[in-house]
């Protein structure tokens, strides 16, 4: 009904559907996302803007590893941890 409707609008929406339409039953099945990816980018990009430039790009790709690589065989940061003194 949105193809034959007089709403150019309604009529791009139709046509964007059926072409992609297949594309959009796969990502039902699949429950896959991109969401991951753009929160590192995020993160990235705020290390970026927080360092105001490296000196080589080896310095950048290390410090995108530290802040987005989930690395577990790293010890834990003594400045990230609660004291429970002075909580209590």
């Amino acid at each position: 009904w949105a193809r034959r409707c007089r709403l150019e609008a309604f009529k791009r929406l139709a046509l964007t559907l059926k072409a992609h339409w297949q594309g959009i039953l796969n990502a039902f099945d699949s429950r896959l996302s991109n969401g991951p990816v753009e929160s590192m980018n995020g993160q990235i990009q705020v290390a970026k803007g927080r360092a105001r430039g490296f000196r080589t790009t080896k310095n950048l790709i290390s410090i995108c590893y530290l802040v987005a690589g989930k690395l577990t065989h790293l010890p834990a940061s003594p400045y990230g941890t609660i004291c429970r003194s002075a909580v209590a």
